[in-house]
């Protein structure tokens, strides 16, 4: 499902009620709800709403939902560039949930590759899995201008990655490792949303949508779940798209 709405507000006010039906349907099913987070501008409003506005702040199954990360930046959890500080500072701080609900990925180890590896241990052994995939309810993704996910870059060895679950990734253009999901497991989930908006997205969102398949130069290509899709974009980011 691709929908095209007016501004990043509206993108994130959609994307919210969506979440809130997703996390209602998974804890009537099994009682509890797991989410992966992304980081960047355009979750961030998403994660305010979500913690501001009263309605659906009420209707939201904090107690009940797991929080996870779909990557994390190779820096302490008080770190200005941290994902797991941005969700914090926008949403955690404001709503009822505790810490033991949420997971995050602890980029301030000096070792990514045990960082990496101690979350993919984390999230088999909060999932009670040892060796199968395991299954979100729900991943949140955003696209970066160069076609990343995640943090799957452009020509980095993890996009090739089909065993591991959370691997360590050398991002050359950063000059840093990125902690990330791998696509397997991205693939595995019940449902992955997309949220893009901005014009400096438009071209490279054409040629992840409707151009040749190239996942080396447009790694989001590669997401394609075993359940939903979902894209969520604004008339800026989507204005080049030729949607029927």
């Amino acid at each position: 499902m691709i929908r095209i709405l007016k501004s990043l507000e509206q993108v994130s006010a959609t994307a919210a009620e969506e979440i809130i039906q997703y996390a209602a349907s998974a804890v009537e099913k099994r009682g509890v709800f797991r989410i992966a987070l992304s980081g960047g501008s355009t979750p961030k409003t998403l994660f305010t709403k979500l913690a501001s506005d009263q309605d659906l702040k009420k209707q939201m199954p904090w107690r009940s939902t797991h929080f996870f990360w779909s990557d994390e930046r190779t820096v302490p959890p008080d770190h200005p560039d941290s994902n797991y500080r941005m969700a914090r500072e926008a949403m955690f701080k404001h709503v009822d949930v505790s810490e033991s609900q949420i997971h995050r990925i602890h980029g301030e180890v000096e070792d990514p590759n045990r960082a990496a590896k101690e979350y993919e241990k984390e999230i088999r052994q909060h999932f009670n899995v040892v060796s199968d995939v395991p299954q979100f309810d729900l991943i949140l993704l955003g696209m970066g201008p160069d076609g990343h996910t995640a943090s799957l870059f452009p020509g980095t060895e993890a996009l090739n990655e089909q065993r591991r679950l959370v691997v360590s990734n050398w991002v050359s253009k950063f000059n840093t490792y990125r902690i990330t999901f791998t696509v397997p497991l991205i693939n595995h989930a019940a449902s992955v949303m997309f949220m893009v908006c901005g014009e400096d997205k438009a071209a490279t969102l054409k040629a992840v949508l409707e151009g040749p398949y190239d996942p080396e130069v447009y790694p989001s290509q590669l997401i394609k779940p075993d359940g939903d899709l979902i894209w969520f974009i604004d008339q800026a980011a989507g204005k080049l798209l030729e949607l029927d």
